[in-house]
């Protein structure tokens, strides 16, 4: 089959790209290196340097017959500083792909969403009918693209699959992540290891879980990667399925921190910051729905996996 990545240069695009080359499929990637690598798209992949608006439809044109769809901006902070940015970006660029998808009649998409639209929500572990509500325009900006992907799917006729989670982590083989702007825990810790950061810090240390810091979920990339491969065949026309992909546990700040300092032994020094405004103690979400209908099911959910796979490419990197 011949596919769209779009916003394979990135760190989940590469990897899902990767993937899709290794179970036999013709991959194009589209990119126009915001934020991701060159030298990050994978070997045997075609590389268009280019944007949604400009050059989808002629790369869509050329015979491809589904769409991975992750190029997005992605900084909450970012987002908040800047909400004009994320709707032309995130909203904008997809509904440009969509009718690029509509005219040239390709009927499949697998998005790349985020539990951020839940905001601070109400249960945990997070189901799929949890009310959606976003606290940024990064959330809202994915849920807007959540509706619009239902309404081409209604009326359109074509076969929708979201996948939304948090944080994703680990690497698979050389491609793992690599931010101008580094915002994720893991990399973030791995990072004063490295020497690049003299600590890490943790905002609040006052809520109500084990060891009173936030507990997060975390995803291994390859893990998230084949949950793709799976939404791309469960893709129905006329349907647009929901799914979210997580441990169902989570991990805290201070688990996070004390496994990095046992990879890389490193004693990885951490002071104690004041909470951030609108950090929820915990956020998890439950893969149970996916796990249900397409079998997915998280094989490398140790987060010793993670880090370590994560410590292993920021070693060879450097």
């Amino acid at each position: 089959m011949k596919l769209l990545v779009t916003g394979g240069a990135g760190y989940i695009g590469s990897v899902v790209t990767a993937q899709l080359l290794e179970a036999g499929h013709q991959v194009v990637v589209l990119d126009d290196l915001s934020t991701g690598h060159r030298d990050a798209v994978p070997e045997g992949a075609t590389f268009v340097d280019g944007n949604l608006r400009d050059d989808a439809e002629s790369v869509l044109a050329e015979g491809c017959e589904a769409v991975l769809h992750f190029a997005a901006r992605s900084l909450v902070g970012e987002s908040v500083l800047k909400p004009g940015l994320y709707w032309d970006n995130n909203l904008g660029g997809t509904l440009a792909l969509l009718e690029a998808m509509r005219r040239t009649g390709v009927g499949r998409i697998v998005f790349s969403s985020t539990a951020a639209v839940y905001g601070d929500p109400e249960t945990s572990p997070i189901v799929e009918a949890e009310p959606p509500r976003p606290a940024s325009p990064y959330g809202a900006s994915k849920l807007a693209v959540d509706t619009a992907l239902t309404e081409y799917a209604r009326l359109h006729a074509m076969g929708a699959v979201s996948l939304r989670y948090f944080n994703v982590a680990g690497a698979y083989r050389h491609f793992g992540e690599r931010h101008a702007t580094e915002t994720h825990l893991i990399p973030i810790v791995l990072q004063v290891a490295r020497g690049l950061r003299e600590s890490v810090q943790i905002y609040g240390d006052d809520y109500e879980t084990p060891d009173r810091t936030c507990l997060r979920d975390y995803v291994h990339v390859d893990d998230l990667a084949q949950a793709h491969l799976l939404a791309l065949d469960a893709c129905t026309p006329g349907e647009h399925a929901i799914y979210n992909l997580g441990s169902g546990t989570g991990f805290s700040v201070r688990q996070v921190i004390e496994t990095c300092r046992e990879v890389t032994g490193h004693p990885i020094p951490a002071q104690v910051a004041p909470r951030r405004p609108g950090d929820p103690a915990v956020l998890v979400a439950s893969s149970a729905l996916i796990e249900e209908r397409l079998g997915w099911k998280p094989a490398k959910a140790d987060l010793r996996t993670i880090v370590a796979d994560a410590w292993a490419f920021h070693n060879a990197e450097s």
